[in-house]
């Protein structure tokens, strides 16, 4: 245990004397958390719109006035022909055109139904749709109010049917804000990413110095080598796990509504799972040239992409869905999601972390078996 716990003071003191890697592993991922933070934003506050009135009445201004008090939309152009619109919504300067037909009034006023066009640049799939859905509401409650105003005039007390009024409860981001979903999955992506490459990057810098044969010819052995190096790289993931947890908490006030220690310990099984990895990559690497790019080629990238961090796993095609099985990223998220946004904990998550424990402890001794025979 002494050779261990000294191989452990040696493996931090080495990290502490190369200032580049200080600032790699301490100030780097608050930088990434920050950035990604504000960056990883897909709602749609602000919508530049285009008008086309034909009509130019009253009853048009009054729907144009309720676009522009809905908080959503900013109309930049007030346009003549439908070649202006064309143009604007070629050259991206617009993203809804909005075109009210002649006789819009009198068509209403005669108690008929009035069409009103809408032309949405729809390259970006995700902002069109959260921007029709944002139109839809704005004419049904324009409509509904002609309705009422009709009866009223009629003097039509009663009404001929009965209606439906959802009462809407969001629970566990009630604001709906993408960062609030985005954040603790960037804060999992960061642990990934450090996790392995430093793992994988710091054997192969022994070998490439000639330090790592030193180490092996030494009475030390190959299991007490081999924790020599996973424990300090733990303790730096739960440092900077720590460090940016903090951030997401304080900076941009997202609170953790769950066990923190329920986290730590599933965070724990999953660099379990990286620091694996790492040490498989170890073993493949000749140069850190070479480890760095097989960590980022040959796991991280499809880590990310294959998670369900960047796109659902629900729209993947069933057979790359099967292979996300075998993600452990894609476990934790659900975790680190589970337990910050709902507050949830064993008894909800349970599946998740017997698989992360399985997964982590299996790729560990997989990778430590193979590194120890290299070591021989």
């Amino acid at each position: 245990m002494k050779v261990i716990f000294q191989f452990i003071i040696k493996e931090l003191l080495q990290v502490k004397r190369d200032k580049k890697m200080l600032v790699v592993i301490f100030i780097a991922p608050i930088i990434q958390l920050l950035f990604l933070g504000y960056a990883a934003n897909m709602d749609v506050n602000v919508i530049r719109t285009t008008i086309f009135d034909q009509d130019k009445s009253e009853t048009s201004r009054e729907l144009i006035r309720k676009f522009e008090h809905s908080g959503y939309f900013k109309i930049d152009y007030y346009v003549d022909n439908y070649e202006e619109v064309t143009g604007l919504l070629n050259n991206g300067k617009t993203l809804v055109a909005i075109v009210i037909p002649k006789d819009f009034e009198k068509k209403i006023n005669r108690h008929e139904t009035s069409p009103l066009q809408i032309l949405v640049e729809g390259s970006d799939g995700n902002k069109s749709s959260i921007a029709l859905g944002y139109i839809q509401k704005i004419a049904t409650n324009f409509s509904t109010a002609i309705v009422a105003g009709t009866k009223d005039k009629l003097g039509m007390k009663i009404s001929l049917s009965g209606s439906l009024t959802p009462e809407v409860r969001v629970w566990y981001n009630p604001e709906m804000r993408t960062r609030n979903f985005m954040l603790p999955g960037i804060l999992a992506l960061i642990l990934m990413i450090t996790t392995i490459s430093l793992m994988s990057m710091a054997i192969v810098k022994e070998r490439e110095i000639g330090t790592f044969e030193q180490l092996i010819v030494t009475p030390i052995k190959p299991y007490q080598l081999i924790l020599g190096k996973l424990l300090p790289f733990t303790i730096i993931g739960f440092v900077v796990l720590v460090t940016v947890m903090i951030v997401m908490t304080q900076w941009f006030g997202i609170a953790v509504r769950g066990s923190r220690l329920f986290l730590l310990f599933n965070a724990l099984l999953f660099v379990l799972s990286n620091l694996g990895l790492g040490l498989f990559i170890s073993t493949i690497s000749k140069t850190q040239q070479q480890a760095m790019m097989a960590s980022i080629f040959m796991v991280m990238m499809p880590m990310i992409y294959l998670s369900g961090f960047a796109f659902p796993i629900e729209n993947m095609p069933p057979v790359v869905q099967y292979i996300t099985y075998a993600i452990p990223l894609r476990y934790f998220i659900t975790i680190i999601r589970g337990i910050v946004l709902k507050g949830i904990g064993f008894s909800s998550l349970w599946p998740e972390t017997t698989i992360l424990f399985l997964m982590g402890t299996g790729i560990l001794f997989l990778s430590a078996v193979r590194f120890r025979k290299r070591i021989e």
